[in-house]
């Protein structure tokens, strides 16, 4: 039924039902307090009005009237609270095995990478029926990634990730918009979700001619150096890399972090603000020197060197040493570039 209404988006994620039923929800709430406040104001205004003669007299408190009221409302809000923090924990938890899309948020584009390499601009495909994980970020000013039959919406910023994720449940296309004004084009920021049947969608997928991301990445990790301080014997100058992604590193402060997609791209952007314990101040930023798309390359490398579990010596080593980003080698070398 809500399908037919012409102010409703068609429900084409697993997530869209959740939160319509808690938005109407909100709604009925919402409706029935304000019916009932407009009544009882008609219904005391008529009963309580001001007659010739007739003195007002003192009303003392309820205290079960008191409790009632406080009650009632307190239990609405925390079934409110309970049903909201469960739609939206489900919705910022990725499941693990989700196929992973980066996409670069421009001024007034979007551009998207697929793991396996395929590349696209204002258009997005995916598979019906499989979790889709989606790694953001900006390459100027803030934007935000509005998939309206999906209900799903995630500010998209510059200098840092942002994630969301989805499954679509039926073939077609959909709507995609900037949510965030953006510019003086802010309104043609728009494209198109192509959800498609898994046997279109893997004939398509498998037409990439650049390969995997991790690929480019790795080419890129070697053009730029990287791999002559990150290494896993004795000569290494910088933290080895192998399976770090995804573990806890040491900082030179004390801090313990993992080191996830953000802390990554810091490393390689920033690698002074995170150093890794153990080793020297050496390694130069690559800021202004790789573009967005060649850090998310790098970011897809690194993960591909860490699905495979380290070493239990490795893995210690990897506690005490982080990645610090993909980079060039220094006389002293040391940290990822």
């Amino acid at each position: 039924m809500l399908n037919n209404f012409p102010l409703w988006p068609v429900q084409a994620s697993t997530l869209a039902h959740r939160v319509d039923a808690l938005y109407i929800f909100l709604l009925v709430i919402g409706g029935l307090m304000a019916l009932l406040v407009c009544t009882l104001l008609i219904v005391f205004a008529a009963r309580f009005r001001y007659r010739p003669g007739v003195r007002a007299e003192q009303i003392e408190g309820s205290t079960a009237l008191e409790i009632t009221w406080s009650v009632i409302p307190f239990v609405v809000f925390m079934a409110i609270f309970v049903w909201g923090s469960a739609v939206y924990f489900s919705e910022r938890t990725p499941p693990a095995d989700s196929t992973e899309v980066y996409v670069v948020a421009k001024q007034w584009m979007w551009k998207v990478e697929h793991a396996e390499g395929q590349r696209e601009i204002n258009e997005l495909h995916v598979p019906v029926g499989r979790d889709v994980k989606l790694i953001m970020t900006s390459q100027d000013v803030i934007h935000s990634f509005y998939i309206p039959a999906f209900r799903i919406k995630q500010d998209v910023l510059p200098g840092r990730y942002t994630v969301e994720w989805f499954r679509a449940t039926k073939p077609g296309v959909y709507h995609l918009f900037c949510a965030e004004y953006c510019g003086t084009q802010h309104s043609g920021m728009v494209g198109d979700i192509v959800v498609q049947d898994p046997a279109h969608y893997e004939a398509w997928i498998n037409g990439s001619p650049s390969g995997p991301l991790s690929a480019t990445g790795e080419k890129i990790f070697a053009e730029l150096g990287c791999s002559t301080c990150h290494r896993s014997d004795a000569q290494g100058r910088g933290p080895d890399l192998q399976g770090v992604y995804g573990t806890p590193v040491q900082l030179e402060d004390g801090r313990i972090v993992t080191a996830d997609e953000n802390y990554v791209r810091e490393c390689i952007l920033d690698p002074g603000s995170k150093r890794v314990k153990g080793f020297a101040p050496i390694m130069p930023t690559f800021q202004g020197l790789v573009s967005e798309e060649q850090v998310n390359a790098l970011v897809a490398y690194l993960k591909s060197i860490s699905t495979s579990k380290p070493a239990e010596g490795a893995r210690t080593s990897a506690r005490t040493a982080t990645p610090e980003a993909p980079g060039k080698a220094q006389p002293n070398g040391s940290q990822v570039q």
